[in-house]
């Protein structure tokens, strides 16, 4: 019954693992998000300082260009977190599901033994009951 409890143990430590995984992906989605966010603004105020708003134009804000790029490679990022989050969140469902098959395996056993308890104890108090109606009450 202790590896039992043990693997119960481990099984609910997995879930926390891929619980704090799952939240962690979702904050650096939404940390990438707001700092895409950010950057769009800021790109909006150097085209309308400048005056120019199409990238290919020659004297289009260099700071503006690189502002664009970066913002690029947050979406991206954050839409390859949003694969891993999805990986993540299934690897948190079946270890769930794992523990949660565990626990019922360890219920069941435990039903078991308290039948098997019960049952003995019925066994003992049946054969004081004899005892006493046969009149070899004991003490």
């Amino acid at each position: 019954m202790k590896s039992r409890e043990t693997l119960i143990r481990l099984k609910k430590f997995q879930v926390d693992e891929k619980r704090r995984k799952v939240a962690q992906i979702e904050t650096m989605i939404a940390e990438f998000e707001r700092m895409a966010a950010d950057l769009e603004r800021e790109i909006r105020v150097e085209q309308d300082r400048a005056g120019i708003h199409d990238p290919g134009h020659f004297a289009y804000p260099t700071y503006a260009k690189a502002a664009i790029t970066r913002r690029e490679n947050l979406k991206r990022s954050a839409d390859e977190l949003r694969t891993q989050l999805e990986d993540a969140k299934l690897a948190l469902a079946e270890a769930f599901d794992e523990l949660k098959k565990v626990e019922l395996l360890d219920e069941r056993d435990q039903m078991r033994e308290r039948e098997a308890e019960n049952t003995a104890e019925q066994v003992e108090l049946d054969a004081i009951a004899l005892m006493r109606v046969r009149g070899g009450a004991p003490a």
